[in-house]
């Protein structure tokens, strides 16, 4: 008996070291990270504050300036489909939020709306850009609108995708990456363990069609995942607690709106979409029946191309020149749309 007892204790033993080095995922270095994922145009963007922020800034300089802010665990790489699409009519600037791709952890560890909201008018200022719109998707999209709460002088559109922060809106069904980031017992244990399978899944479980999504989409994740800080960032984030929006905040952004969602989010519900829409004074709503979570990374044409439709029909198409901020337009809403999406990047 004890024989067998032992036996058992070596084969679990052997199990368990087995499972760990199976997902074991150190660090990566960071120049091999950049030399991967920061080829041009990327730039590293040291910002007053001491805190630098991996960057992308294109198109035209005088064109209208758009702001993209990626999801969580994300990165500025998700919207490669809308800058190729729309560069050549505006100044494209993606920024890899603290925590997040070559950018790394917040340099005070602070991971609030307030920071992230902060880090955004800091780069702009260091580009030297007074007004732009501002788009964001998941929790780049609570990021934007508490952004263009935080600086209504500098905010001139607000584009929501997918966004995070609607009351009442909890998930049908959470990616596995994400349950286990809620769990605080598991934390610590993520920062070293994390299979590449895992990021896998939780990707496929974004979008409305996972057979799309490719291995290099996969493999952007999980890298970028391994940036020195980033999963301690990540386990840090999820001790934040995000303060669901009011209607009382959403009417104080005068702004012209866009709210993008994918009616498969499992995420994020479409009722959040609603939400948002109807809270929102000058808003309009599209809906895309065969979208998920990730609408910019599932059908980057078609998405972009709406998008340009709508910055035309709001008048965001021109560079506004000098300081002084859009006239005013009395609030208006768009009937929803609803919009088939074919292509994929």
């Amino acid at each position: 008996m004890v024989k067998a007892i032992k036996l058992l204790l070596l084969v679990l033993l052997v199990a368990v070291i087995g499972v760990f080095a199976w997902g074991y995922a150190p660090d990566r270095e960071i120049a091999e990270l950049r030399a991967e994922y920061g080829g041009e145009p990327s730039q590293i963007l040291p910002l007053p504050n001491g805190q630098q922020v991996h960057i992308r800034d294109e198109g035209p300089r005088q064109a209208p300036v758009l702001v993209l802010l990626h999801g969580s665990s994300s990165s500025l790489h998700t919207w490669q489909g809308w800058t190729e699409a729309l560069d050549d009519q505006y100044r494209i600037v993606r920024l890899d939020l603290p925590g997040h791709g070559l950018t790394g952890p917040q340099i005070n560890d602070d991971y609030t709306a307030k920071a992230y909201s902060d880090t955004v008018a800091l780069t702009m200022a260091q580009l030297g850009v007074d007004k732009y719109i501002v788009a964001g998707n998941s929790m780049g999209g609570w990021v934007a609108w508490n952004h263009a709460l935080a600086y209504p002088d500098k905010v001139t559109g607000l584009i929501l995708v997918d966004a995070g922060g609607a009351p009442d809106a909890a998930p049908t069904s959470l990616p596995i990456g994400f349950r286990l980031a809620q769990n605080k017992t598991l934390r610590p244990v993520l920062q070293w363990f994390t299979p590449r399978m895992m990021v896998d899944r939780s990707v496929r479980q974004s979008v409305a069609d996972p057979t799309k999504v490719t291995d290099a989409q996969v493999d952007r994740y999980y890298d970028l995942l391994r940036y020195p800080g980033n999963r301690e960032a990540t386990s840090l984030r999820g001790d934040v607690a995000r303060v669901p929006a009011t209607a009382i905040q959403m009417a104080q952004i005068g702004i012209p709106a866009l709210v993008i969602w994918g009616r498969q989010d499992t995420l994020i519900p479409v009722t959040a979409a609603d939400w948002f829409d109807e809270n929102l004074p000058r808003s309009s709503k599209i809906i895309y029946p065969n979208l998920g979570h990730l609408p910019m990374e599932e059908a980057p044409a078609q998405t972009a191309e709406d998008v340009r439709q709508w910055l035309k029909d709001v008048g965001l198409n021109e560079k506004i020149a000098g300081p002084s901020p859009l006239p005013f337009i009395a609030p208006t809403k768009a009937p929803p749309q609803t919009a088939p999406a074919q292509d994929n990047p």
